[in-house]
């Protein structure tokens, strides 16, 4: 087997062979599409060990009933020897269970893969941007930005996994007024710092002590010579500076939840280049921007100071929005939209396809953002997939009650915070266990559990398990061996089965663009584990480890050793360590 080829890919190619030969024979018509026909795990293991819907959807193009022809298929599939039998469910599915060779031979492929198990082409080197985090730089990472920093990277990781060429990319918003806050904000410390008794910092600036040790180095750095002079002359370099301490604060941080990113892109610089000049002038030579004025806004009375006002509008509507959108403001500022606008452009000038991994909060501007890179796309002659996946906030609990947070106030649990308390791998697994789009609470008690009930415990648990046993083995003399495979059992099969369907996990997950289905493997899998693991504690024979007979436990060593092959896979993929012990 091939590194692109998996074992559920042979069997729909077996599969297509044979609809290919009733093709031939004139029993499906010439040209017969066969893209709507599946071949997967059923629902139910008992009915086997796949399933395919041929009959049921091309029976139509073949003018006969379903049955029928699955009986036609089922006889030729029947033949395969490594197919234990073929047989026709209910008005014409098909179930297939396959020899045990064929599930055996499994852990030949993935010893013989090891670390690139899994590993997929699907992604065919195209070039995708996965642009995530991009929080303000006006404070530490915290809460807030945690869920969306673990989504974005384990995504990246599960893309190129599947054979895509991924850009991490953050976008630094150093361009709007919060920055000119930080600013300010850091002028006070630094003021502090040179021995002023500042007070209560002012409502309005950032009171966090974060920005204590940004005010001390600007004020070893700069001296006196900003204390009494106007905020005009020093407040782009204290802009300047207190952006590019905090873009430091906040790549540490992200760096203790194992994050890095490829490119950092900043919005000062986009609009300094020229770049949203330039986007506007783009469409508006292709007909997307045009001259007019907004409605009053609907529902309610307009505000005393609205007046209608010829703006530069982008034809949103014409891609699904239900308005018109402003690129630029009354006063000539860009609007954000209209900055976020050029960057996008930007980044798809690079790419061959687009992903953003927003706050749930930002779900109201999805819509104009789709139909601004539809419109480059269209533009360009090219399609340049784009897809947002909103992530929600999660409740932080503590004691059984939600930890209170405000970053105005400077009150609030910072990601280093959450890091130093839990560690790494608890942060990042626990993030993924249930779809972004879902709530979520995060417990610090819960999540250091040793439970079933706690995920990433008992997958770590899982693998630590497998690495204990070897080691004891290793001990006693014995080794791992894929000499006697014949002599595992159901059980043990059972185990190889589950253990198989990891690289087909990783095709879905990465075309749905969806990192936590891996997480949710991993904990079936580790569930699956520590079953046959409580098999052995009332029977003996079903230990890995079996005294008496040196045969039947070199061949489950064997299975062990694969099973911690695919759960490190797995883990990698989530930017989680597998431990070696607990």
């Amino acid at each position: 087997m091939s590194d692109a080829m998996t074992l559920y890919k042979i069997f729909e190619g077996k599969v297509a062979a044979v609809l290919a030969a009733l093709e031939a024979e004139g029993v499906l018509p010439e040209g017969t599409n066969t893209a709507n026909v599946a071949v997967e795990p059923p629902r139910d293991a008992s009915h086997g060990d796949l399933a395919t819907n041929a009959a049921m959807v091309l029976a139509k193009q073949a003018k006969t009933n379903p049955r029928m022809l699955a009986e036609a298929i089922v006889g030729r599939l029947n033949d395969d020897p490594e197919i234990a039998s073929a047989e026709i469910a209910g008005p014409g599915f098909i179930n297939l269970r396959l020899e045990p060779d064929v599930w055996l031979n499994e852990l030949d492929v993935i010893a013989g893969q090891a670390d690139s198990y899994g590993r997929s082409q699907i992604g065919a080197g195209k070039r995708v941007n996965v642009e995530y985090v991009s929080a303000n730089p006006t404070g530490p990472m915290h809460m807030g930005h945690c869920r969306g920093a673990v989504v974005g990277d384990a995504l990246s990781s599960l893309l190129e996994f599947a054979g895509h060429d991924v850009t991490r990319e953050y976008y630094i918003n150093d361009a709007g007024g919060q920055v000119d806050v930080l600013a300010r904000s850091a002028h006070m410390r630094y003021l502090e710092a040179l021995g002023e008794d500042i007070g209560e910092i002012p409502e309005g600036l950032y009171p966090g002590d974060y920005l204590k040790p940004v005010g001390e180095y600007l004020a070893s750095e700069l001296g006196d010579r900003f204390k009494d002079v106007p905020e005009e002359d020093w407040l782009p370099i204290f802009r300047a500076e207190a952006v590019e301490k905090m873009m430091d604060r906040i790549k540490a941080d992200l760096a203790m939840l194992g994050i890095h990113h490829d490119e950092f892109a900043s919005e000062a610089a986009l609009q300094a280049a020229g770049k949203p000049e330039a986007a506007e002038a783009w469409l508006r030579e292709h007909g997307f921007v045009y001259d007019g004025v907004l409605e009053a806004p609907k529902g309610k009375a307009p505000p005393e100071d609205w007046e209608p006002v010829e703006l530069p509008l982008f034809r949103s509507t014409q891609f699904g929005d239900d308005q018109d959108r402003p690129i630029k403001k009354s006063n000539g500022a860009w609007t954000y939209f209209g900055a976020d606008l050029a960057y996008h452009m930007q980044k798809a000038e690079s790419a061959d396809a687009l992903i953003d991994i927003w706050g749930a909060d930002h779900a109201g501007t999805v819509k104009r953002i789709k139909a601004a890179v539809a419109a480059l796309s269209e533009g360009q002659g090219r399609t340049v997939p784009f897809d947002v996946k909103l992530v929600q906030m999660v409740q932080l609990m503590r004691g059984g009650e939600p930890v209170k947070m405000s970053k105005r106030s400077g009150n609030f649990i910072t990601i280093a915070d959450m890091v130093e308390e839990v560690g790494k791998d608890v942060v990042r697994f626990t993030m993924l266990t249930r779809k972004p789009e879902a709530q979520m609470e995060f417990d610090f008690a819960k999540v250091v559990e040793a439970s079933k009930d706690n995920p990433v415990f008992y997958v770590q648990y899982a693998h630590a398990r497998i690495r204990s046993t070897l080691r004891k083995a290793a001990e006693e003399g014995r080794t791992a061996s894929g000499d006697n495979l014949l002599l595992l059992g159901a059980e043990e099969l059972s185990l190889i089965k589950q253990a198989a369907q990891f690289p087909r996990e990783v095709e879905a997950a990465a075309k749905a663009r969806e990192p936590h289905r891996i997480a949710f493997y991993l904990y079936d899998l580790a569930s699956a584990l520590h079953s046959f693991y409580t098999l052995g504690r009332t029977d003996t024979d079903k230990r890995f480890i079996v005294a008496e007979n040196a045969e039947l436990t070199a061949a489950r060593l064997f299975l062990a050793d694969q099973l911690g092959q695919v759960i490190r896979n797995g883990l990698r993929i989530l930017g989680v360590d597998a431990v070696e012990e607990m």
